[in-house]
């Protein structure tokens, strides 16, 4: 289990966002005020994929239709190359 990270009210007011982006990833947070400790947990955990981002997959002035037939052609080559080793 991870260890939560325990911090003073004015540290985690000065660094709010910092802290709350830890806590969004997961890491266990807690703060204290007056000798009560108070714990930051999303409602809702996100997704790890939720933290993924968007990359080019095809060159801007490429053919798509053609880019889709030749890459299903090197996929069913692959496929018929994995099958006819079993």
């Amino acid at each position: 289990m991870i260890e939560s990270m325990r911090v003073a009210i004015t540290k985690f007011r000065q660094e709010l966002f910092h802290f709350v982006e830890r806590a969004l990833k997961g890491e266990p947070l807690e703060f204290t005020h007056r000798g009560v400790v108070f714990k930051v947990v999303p409602e809702i955990k996100p997704s790890r994929l939720a933290a993924l981002t968007g990359q080019t997959v095809v060159a801007q002035g490429t053919d798509l239709e053609q880019a889709s037939r030749e890459l299903l052609r090197e996929m069913e080559s692959e496929w018929e190359k994995d099958w006819s080793e079993l």
